[in-house]
């Protein structure tokens, strides 16, 4: 059951004081998409936007957690890919209500707990995941399932300018 592997309630822990747009980002072009979307939404909202990046070290790294440069490493390679899904949005046009965090934990199980502070959730269809002919990947499908808000899933082939049209 998905809540067994839920991190407690984050609250003590958030990055933000006022509930927004919650949207994960893993780097893929997807959560690139989601990000882009939520940014339009939360701008159009007059709500802030919380960017998330949650990892977790992969199987074949557990040998090695012994060594604190490998936690490092992993740790600061999911800030850069946070980071660098940011600049690719935003373009250095960082507003004041955004915040953002890479975070240690189960993407669909920190994302759900997360949304408890969230007004709404955005993700893409899917991330990094092995399925690629999926139409829907794991982490979204567990988000549309259990999020205790609204969820909104963008379409990969989503664009800035579709919304004019």
């Amino acid at each position: 059951m998905l809540t067994t592997l839920a991190p407690p309630d984050l609250a003590d822990s958030l990055p933000w004081t006022t509930p927004g747009v919650l949207v994960g980002v893993d780097g893929s072009t997807h959560s690139v998409t989601a990000l882009s979307y939520a940014n339009q939404l939360a701008r159009t909202l007059g709500l802030p936007l919380h960017a998330v990046l949650a990892w977790d070290y992969p199987p074949p790294l557990y040998q090695d957690l012994a060594y604190p440069q490998v936690r490092t490493s992993v740790r600061a390679h999911a800030g850069e890919r946070l980071r660098d899904a940011i600049d690719a949005v935003l373009d250095g046009d960082e507003p004041p209500w955004l915040t953002y965090d890479a975070r240690q934990g189960a993407p669909a199980a920190t994302l759900l707990a997360l949304s408890r502070h969230a007004r709404l959730l955005v993700v893409g269809t899917r991330g990094h995941g092995g399925f690629a002919d999926l139409l829907l990947g794991s982490v979204s499908a567990a988000c549309v399932s259990h999020a205790p808000c609204p969820v909104v899933v963008v379409p990969r082939t989503w664009r800035v300018e579709s919304e004019t049209s």
